[in-house]
């Protein structure tokens, strides 16, 4: 922040009437800046600030009692000056002595010679008191604008807070409403008993192959030995009922026999 007009002199004057006070001043009005301090610089600035209004009030009481050195002062002189006639009468007419004017005559150019000490430390007092003066209205209007910065910047705050808390319900509200139409389409539950009902419906086809291979052998001896019965009851098919009769009371088996021996025989001469 640059400096206001006249804070040269008011630093010299600052430094030369109350020391180290008036290096802490001349330092913070230089690197004072509302947008960068810290509440500590704010604390620094405000302590400083109550100094300086404390030595503006004695300044004050200063200037006022030079001042009142000068009306006094002047009055005085203009007194003796009206009085001085007087005085020049009376000495003439014996009434007075000449120790006693001459006496007057001293105090009377004491003053007069004193007048201008009197009225350049007047001046001095109220150069001073103007200057702490524009420091306590500086530092009030810097006080000022760190308040309105630091206030702008809380209210940036709690914007930037209350848009990121927006923006995080946002980003929950959306993820609520993802998980909620995923649901309608897809289920963990679902999902893993669906893949265990595959899982054994598999397991069920391995354990059917498994079967047939092992059957296959079973049916075909069945098969087998199937074929080896029905040739060996022969073909019933045609018969009458008369050799199904004799089929059936075991003459054909007799008979059978009978001619088997013929054949043995016959083929045996």
């Amino acid at each position: 922040m640059s400096n206001l007009n006249g804070w040269g002199l008011t630093a010299r004057l600052i430094s030369k009437h109350f020391g180290a006070l008036g290096d802490k001043v001349s330092e913070a009005i230089a690197n004072f800046d509302p947008e960068t301090a810290t509440e500590a610089d704010r604390d620094r600035l405000a302590a400083t600030l109550r100094e300086t209004a404390q030595k503006l009030a004695a300044a004050r009481a200063s200037f006022d009692k030079e001042h009142a050195d000068v009306v006094r002062l002047r009055e005085l002189i203009a007194n003796d000056e009206k009085a001085s006639a007087t005085l020049a009468d009376r000495l003439a007419a014996g009434k007075i002595s000449e120790a006693t004017v001459s006496l007057f005559c001293d105090e009377l150019e004491a003053n007069k010679a004193r007048l201008p000490v009197e009225m350049q430390e007047e001046a001095d007092a109220q150069e001073y008191m103007n200057e702490l003066q524009k420091i306590v209205d500086a530092f009030s209007r810097q006080l000022a604008d760190f308040d309105a910065a630091a206030k702008k910047a809380l209210q940036n705050l709690a914007a930037a807070k209350a848009q990121k808390d927006l923006q995080q319900l946002r980003v929950e509200r959306q993820e609520q409403l993802s998980n909620l139409s995923g649901m309608q389409s897809h289920s963990t539950a679902l999902n893993a008993l669906t893949r265990r009902a595959q899982n054994v419906s598999n397991e069920a086809a391995g354990l059917r192959i498994v079967a047939d291979i092992t059957q296959k052998p079973l049916d075909q001896a069945a098969e087998i030995d199937a074929i080896r019965k029905s040739v060996a009851q022969g073909d019933t098919s045609g018969e009458t009922t008369l050799e199904r009769l004799k089929r059936l009371s075991g003459q054909n088996a007799a008979a059978g026999t009978t001619a088997a021996a013929t054949v043995a025989t016959a083929t045996a001469a």
